[in-house]
């Protein structure tokens, strides 16, 4: 679980409260339910106009995405595929088929597999990276759903605040309604800015973080299988994939190889 993203979102509703209450306001005069279907459901009932029903319905998968952080172990996997390289050197690399059942992740189990049929270096890069660019196509569809929905929000708040400001307008004969009016119609406006710029948007670079992440551990594992399928020193290959770490990360696969 990614307390990170839990704990700003309540972080930022706890102070916006805070910054009400500490004002002199009143909680009461900030809650309005139809302000609040304005920019809720109105924006995601445009947000249905602009993309596949499945998509939208979908949107948990993506929720339940930024929610979890994932634990890739870069130090195992390059360790892994050192082992395999040090491996084919000494038994060829139809060796590396006896271990295939025991590779877990399905991409780096599919170029291995490509390497022990021994299919040519290049169609093994091309359908890597292909296999790779459509994931990340996946990975964009999320993040655009999030992005169109943090440019609606704030949208339908306007749309909100406008209705509030006509129906105020058509009771201008009484002064008295005109100041409380205007605040409610500015509440709509609000919700909208909040829901867009607490939730929605940082939820979109959350998941653009997911796929940088991912994207890291696809890149090493192909640079991986490619040496291995070209027979580069095992060594050789260690430098390679290490210097797709962090500094501060380096060490670890060392004492990964050791452990092993």
């Amino acid at each position: 679980m990614d307390l990170g993203t839990i704990a700003g979102i309540s972080a930022g509703f706890v102070l916006i409260l805070m910054s009400i209450i500490t004002s002199g306001g009143s909680l009461s005069s900030y809650l309005n339910l139809p302000s609040f279907l304005m920019v809720l459901g109105g924006s995601f009932a445009a947000l249905m106009v602009a993309n596949p029903l499945s998509r939208v319905l979908g949107i948990m998968k993506y929720v339940n995405i930024g929610l979890h952080v994932p634990n890739y172990e870069e130090e195992r996997i390059i360790s892994r595929l050192v082992a395999f390289s040090e491996k084919a050197r000494r038994e060829g690399l139809l060796a590396l088929e006896d271990d295939l059942e025991e590779v877990e992740d399905e991409f780096l189990r599919k170029g291995i597999q490509l390497v022990v049929d021994g299919t040519d270096p290049d169609i093994i890069k091309n359908i890597l990276y292909n296999e790779l660019n459509q994931i990340q196509e996946r990975h964009v569809t999320g993040q655009d759903i999030f992005n169109q929905w943090g440019k609606l929000a704030p949208a339908f708040g306007m749309i909100g605040t406008l209705a509030g400001l006509i129906a105020m307008l058509a009771n201008i004969e009484d002064k008295s309604s005109i100041g409380s009016g205007m605040a409610l119609a500015l509440i709509t406006t609000m919700y909208g800015a909040i829901f867009a710029n607490l939730v929605l948007i940082p939820y979109q670079h959350k998941l653009e973080d997911r796929d940088k992440a991912e994207t890291l551990v696809k890149e090493i594992m192909i640079e991986g299988i490619l040496s291995i399928q070209s027979g580069d020193n095992p060594r050789i290959l260690e430098e390679k994939l290490i210097s797709f770490l962090p500094p501060s990360r380096r060490e670890a696969v060392k004492q990964e190889a050791v452990s092993e």
